[in-house]
């Protein structure tokens, strides 16, 4: 500051001093999928609302994904989550055409298609002589597949007709749809759009699911590959600080192991088996457990925090598993420890469905248990986002000091809440050498001790003769 001359009184400002450390959300979910409305390849968040979810991606469709992993979610917690809807029905490689014979309105006036998310509907006589229109004979309600008659229709009564149509159809959704990748124009498509989510949304997804895409694995001249998506989405994960709970093939364990053996990353929680829902229609069926595991792992980061593990906790909304899991504590050749053992999460029934594993695919002791890699994100990134105050400032001794001493103040707290056993922070004047300042470079040292999840628990028993001489006390 410039000395100059004041006859009177100026205060000064003094912006020095350590800065309050704020953790990144870490239960932020971000869901790739299909659903029969809502924007394509666009971030959606949906903040923890099932009838916001029903307004923007409709309730659930046969062959649809997005909907009922929703529904699993909340069933858990009111998460936020990212959406993003790979099904276009614009897009004419994602469409079958059917032509419907011998249909008739029925005494209601109604005709309803075999298909929903219909388009380009031409509805003729049976013999093709005349071509009915909308909507002077009938009018359409396209999601739903259901034609109705008008009361100004020409149709006969009891006509029988012929009705074509285009309708969208998942099972043309392909496995490049799900990965997409980046457009010239700088958007994204498909697992690439929740790069964008930051930055559309103003949220940062850290637990990532991609139900129906995740669960199967190629196969080229009889070698078994990695799974497309997840190997796209690790990738993203990395960049996110997220973690991908992936779900297994829905056949036997060995399937589930071999499955996991393709990917040696902390980032990757293989789940197997999958889940038994009852739908809307009554009917039981199974669906990819890796909604439901996201959601409880949420659930358990707001109710505990993110440096718990999710494992034996119990998962609602579900009334069975696709597979049978057996298990016994302290039997290790359970179907469920056998999982477990390589590295593969499951699902017992013990006091109700619980999600049992704590270890992800790393093929890094260091960094097995899920709850180990997520603390670190968490604190890695936490320090890193709020030390944008720090950049371009004056390497000075109080520089150094404010900045170790609002790690440190971090680190305390954390300690403090359970979320580390103890960390600290500092500066090494080792590598902080007068060449490495002068180019503007400062580097910062710190450390933590993350809890560990009591996995293997012993107890040590002995009967010994020591207690009868009480018996003449």
């Amino acid at each position: 500051m410039a000395d100059q001359y004041l006859h009177g009184v100026e205060v000064i400002e003094i912006d020095d001093g350590a800065r309050a450390i704020k953790t990144v959300k870490s239960s932020v979910i971000g869901l790739v999928g299909t659903a029969p409305q809502g924007p394509v390849n666009t971030p959606i968040l949906i903040n923890g609302s099932p009838t916001e979810a029903v307004k923007y991606f409709g309730n659930h469709v046969d062959g649809f994904t997005i909907p009922r992993a929703l529904d699993q979610i909340f069933d858990q917690t009111g998460a936020m989550v990212v959406v993003i809807n790979v099904a276009d029905k614009t897009n004419s490689e994602q469409k079958s055409d059917i032509k419907q014979d011998n249909v008739k309105f029925d005494d209601y006036g109604e005709i309803t298609l075999d298909h929903k998310i219909v388009s380009d509907v031409v509805v003729k006589k049976a013999d093709e002589s005349v071509i009915y229109t909308e909507p002077t004979d009938y009018t359409l309600d396209a999601f739903n597949g259901i034609l109705t008659k008008t009361g100004e229709s020409t149709i006969p009564e009891k006509e029988t007709l012929m009705v074509s149509y285009k309708y969208l159809d998942t099972s043309k959704i392909k496995s490049s749809d799900v990965v997409g990748g980046a457009n010239a124009d700088g958007t994204y498509r498909g697992v690439n759009c929740l790069l964008a989510a930051q930055t559309e949304v103003s949220v940062q997804p850290r637990i990532l699911i991609a139900p129906g895409f995740t669960h199967y694995q190629p196969d080229d001249d009889g070698e078994t590959l990695a799974n497309p998506v997840v190997s796209e989405l690790l990738g993203i994960a990395e960049r996110l600080k997220a973690v991908i709970i992936a779900d297994c093939p829905d056949g036997s364990e060995q399937d589930a192991i071999k499955y996991q053996k393709c990917f040696g990353s902390a980032r990757v929680y293989s789940v197997y088996p999958w889940v038994k829902i009852q739908d809307e229609n009554d009917q039981i069926v199974s669906f990819p457990s890796s909604a439901a595991v996201a959601g409880l792992l949420a659930k358990s980061d707001n109710e505990r925090g993110f440096w718990w593990s999710p494992s034996n906790t119990t998962i609602n909304g579900i009334i069975g598993i696709s597979k049978p899991i057996d298990f016994a504590l302290g039997d290790t050749s359970c179907k469920a420890n056998f999982l477990n053992e390589n590295k593969v999460a499951t699902i017992i029934q013990e006091d109700g469905f619980r999600l049992w594993g704590n270890r992800t695919a790393s093929a890094d002791e260091k960094w097995a248990f899920l709850s180990v890699r997520r603390t670190a994100d968490m604190i890695n990134d936490s320090l890193q986002k709020e030390h944008l105050w720090a950049v371009d400032r004056n390497i000075t001794k109080t520089y150094v000091e404010d900045v170790c001493e609002g790690v440190n103040n971090y680190l305390r707290y954390l300690k403090n809440i359970g979320a580390i056993i103890d960390g600290k922070c500092w500066a090494d004047s080792s590598i902080n050498t007068p060449d490495q300042v002068e180019q503007g470079k400062v580097t910062f040292d710190f450390d933590f001790t993350p809890p560990y999840p009591a996995e293997h628990i012993t107890f040590r028993s002995r009967m010994v003769n020591d207690y009868l001489e009480e018996i003449f006390k």
